[in-house]
């Protein structure tokens, strides 16, 4: 009786040894790098003169995507301590005051589905036709409110794919959104993304989303090394190349940015971690 017993439980043993090990979803946390000191657009940017904005405000160096369950957890990280230089909390806030980040989502990387054009106030940019965005998580400093009223009135064709977190806040140097699933979807091996670093402007162009823009020459509140006539790409820093945060996706970046007003517009690329 005791050797059934025993060559029961070898046997047990054994198949549970032989049971294939479920691996991982590298899909439940996914990170990706930005090199230190990009955070010059196309290359030639410069911040705003005004001491609010100090040195490496608006330099992105990694983003982590987090899946909490009914929940994405966002995390964006830059090169310094993220302050609230005009007291957010004042006007409804969350926390924070300088940074606008848009992180751009390709659910399907398919031609003819989502959007080319970014959120109004990116200036001149725009995705390649398969690398269209599907879902726009928005990590600004506005309330809700003030946020929700701006994609309603000024990005009504986009109004249904721009998420709004439920949660926003600021930690040292990192910025920390919370999204529901059920708004954004099931995080794939599929899924691109693109981060684009903005500044927030309370009081921006009547067609522009709270985005500051770049001018030639910069000013108190103005950056510059870009042109007067709009047809810049209005993005301060974002993600390039593999997005493993090595030098030469700088260069990339500012490649990729590149434009001629009236001729060449700047391309947003889409970055895919497990392709």
């Amino acid at each position: 009786m005791h050797r059934k017993v025993a060559l029961v439980v070898t046997a047990l043993i054994a198949m549970a040894f032989a049971a294939p090990v479920q691996a991982a979803d590298p899909a439940k946390k996914i990170t990706l790098k930005d090199p230190a000191g990009d955070d010059k657009g196309p290359g030639k940017y410069v911040y705003p003169t005004d001491p609010a904005y100090t040195a490496k405000s608006f330099d992105l160096r990694s983003v982590q995507i987090k899946d909490k369950g009914s929940s994405i957890e966002f995390k964006v990280t830059i090169g310094a301590r993220i302050k609230d230089v005009w007291n957010s909390k004042d006007w409804d806030g969350n926390g924070f005051s300088l940074q606008f980040v848009q992180i751009y989502i390709d659910t399907n990387h398919k031609a003819g589905k989502g959007h080319t054009r970014p959120l109004p106030g990116l200036g001149s940019a725009n995705f390649k036709a398969d690398e269209a965005w599907d879902k726009l998580v928005l990590i600004s400093p506005q309330g809700k409110l003030r946020l929700s009223s701006e994609v309603r009135y000024k990005a009504k064709k986009m109004r249904k794919d721009v998420v709004i977190p439920r949660k926003t806040k600021a930690r040292g140097k990192t910025l920390i959104a919370i999204v529901k699933k059920k708004d954004l979807g099931q995080p794939t091996k599929d899924w691109g993304f693109q981060v684009v670093m903005q500044s927030n402007e309370g009081y921006p162009d009547k067609k522009d989303i709270l985005t500051r823009r770049v001018n030639e020459i910069r000013g108190q509140h103005r950056f510059g090394g870009g042109h007067d006539s709009n047809c810049d790409p209005h993005v301060i820093d974002m993600l390039a190349g593999k997005a493993k945060g090595d030098a030469s996706e700088a260069r990339a970046q500012f490649a990729a940015l590149q434009y001629v007003c009236k001729k060449k517009v700047a391309t947003l690329p889409m970055i895919y971690p497990f392709k």
